[in-house]
């Protein structure tokens, strides 16, 4: 997926919730109320599903919907999204 390199924002995004990770680390270090754990581990999950919605949403833009894509790289790129999509659920 090297177009997503041309992507700083999803870096940017990944960096904001290596922060707020280690912010759970902090924060059970310190012993804080649980709380406040709880609301920063929501927090992670949340940005990391938003980063999840937007690597699935390019995934779909040029693997799956982009014109001139042969039928097999249109299976190719269904089935990756489905395998992602299946171990997400888990």
């Amino acid at each position: 997926m090297s177009h997503l390199a041309a992507r700083p924002d999803l870096i940017a995004r990944v960096r904001r919730i290596a922060g707020q990770v280690a912010a759970v680390e902090k924060a059970l270090a310190a012993d804080a109320p649980c709380a406040t754990v709880l609301h920063r581990v929501a927090a992670v999950r949340g940005a990391v599903n938003g980063l999840l919605a937007e690597v699935i949403a390019e995934h779909l833009k040029d693997h799956v919907a982009l014109p001139g894509l042969s039928d097999a790289e249109r299976a190719t790129g269904a089935e990756d999204l489905l395998a992602v999509i299946r171990r997400y659920a888990k």
